[in-house]
């Protein structure tokens, strides 16, 4: 019997997770995105609720990078009743979106697909369950359906760590295969990225096992402390959004993701010492993160950073370093820096003996909770494109 929490349980599943996943999703990803469809598409959209925004959003650079074309995330909603009215006309096939749900059931994502196929765009479900109303509605499904876990871990209600890293390796999946069909990556540089995305198991394996005693200490050093600030930029904005995700749903603190100039504008501000949390690939955003990390260490406040091992220039001014252990390209970062998100979340929930999810109480049971917020699979979905 284990005394790993179910959280910590699920994280260790992770890395033997991305080798199960990479050659069936590379796969689906080439069953999916047809050469048509490859060498016709201009723009793409990723769009998605939660964690699987937050997965989006984390890709959008893999898109830029290895498809060689333009990529925007947004959440459902934003793009469903803000953005499909104005797709530009370009013709069949130019405009993709990618509609991202493991499970296939968010109303708001289901409704995104609706409109953008009303705009004219190719509407992909990103989806792990085939038949489910997104697939139903998509014109075409990108299977991605995460294998089972072990008995002894299956009915365990856990902050979603598996479908977030699922949405992340089909999404690259998908980049570099597009990128490979329009010419933008040679065969060979393909099927290396592939491989590459592979090898990040072991990355993974190596970075939980010496982040994992940091996370703990660190977890008891800001015992105190109720709220959280996640700062990254680019891809890993995608990952501090994630970050924060997890802190709220494994033990209900306030945690919030912040992007690394509005940080400066904003938070630089800030009148209590909030855990501030820097993650960083030491990519395109490191010198700005470098005078960020400066600034916040004269006010004081109580830092850490997850960056690459050895880096220097951020994390001489935090107090604690969470260090990724192995070679990350940018694009791919999310899929290992979240891990450090993924752990504090884990033990600051056991520390203080949370029940994940709030136990699922609070608004939701109160007697109109199911005509409220809390109704993410059943909400009302326009049928229209809005102007």
């Amino acid at each position: 019997m284990t005394e790993r929490s179910p959280m910590h349980q699920q994280i260790d599943t992770l890395p033997e997770l991305i080798r199960q996943v990479a050659h069936p999703f590379d796969e689906s990803a080439r069953h999916t995105f047809d050469f048509e469809l490859c060498t016709s598409v201009k723009r793409v959209y990723l769009v998605g609720c939660g964690d699987s925004y937050h997965a989006s959003y984390g890709a959008e650079l893999a898109f830029h990078q290895l498809a060689g074309i333009s990529a925007q995330a947004l959440s459902s909603l934003t793009f469903s009743r803000y953005t499909a009215a104005y797709l530009p006309d370009t013709g069949p096939n130019t405009n993709l979106v990618i509609a991202v749900s493991v499970s296939g059931v968010v109303s708001r994502t289901i409704e995104s697909a609706a409109m953008a196929r009303k705009a004219g765009a190719t509407a992909v479900a990103l989806t792990g369950t085939d038949g489910s109303p997104l697939a139903q509605t998509a014109e075409k499904v990108f299977v991605t359906t995460v294998p089972p876990l072990p008995d002894e871990l299956a009915g365990m209600v856990v902050p979603g760590v598996r479908s977030y890293l699922a949405s992340q390796m089909a999404l690259y999946s998908a980049a570099i295969r597009i990128g490979e069909v329009r010419g933008h990556l040679t065969t060979a540089v393909a099927d290396s990225l592939r491989a590459e995305l592979r090898n990040l198991a072991e990355v993974m394996e190596a970075t939980i096992a010496v982040c994992e005693p940091i996370a703990k200490q660190l977890v008891a050093e800001w015992r105190d402390a109720g709220e959280y600030v996640f700062v990254a930029g680019g891809p890993l904005y995608g990952a501090a959004m994630f970050s924060a995700a997890k802190v709220l749903e494994a033990s209900g603190d306030s945690a919030m993701a912040q992007e690394t100039e509005e940080w400066t504008h904003l938070q630089y501000f800030v009148g209590h010492p909030v855990p501030t949390i820097l993650m960083d690939t030491s990519g395109f955003d490191a010198s700005r993160m470098s005078e960020l990390a400066k600034a916040a260490h004269s006010t004081n406040l109580p830092l850490a950073a997850v960056v690459p091992e050895g880096e220097t220039e951020i994390s001489q001014y935090v107090q604690t370093v969470l260090p990724v252990r192995g070679e990350v390209r940018e694009c791919f970062a999310p899929i290992i820096y979240s891990v450090a998100g993924e752990l504090l979340s884990a033990e600051r929930a056991e520390l203080l003996g949370s029940k994940y999810f709030r136990d699922f109480g609070g608004g939701r049971t109160v007697d109109w909770a199911s005509q409220g917020a809390s109704r993410i699979r059943d909400s009302y979905m326009i049928d229209e494109l809005q102007r």
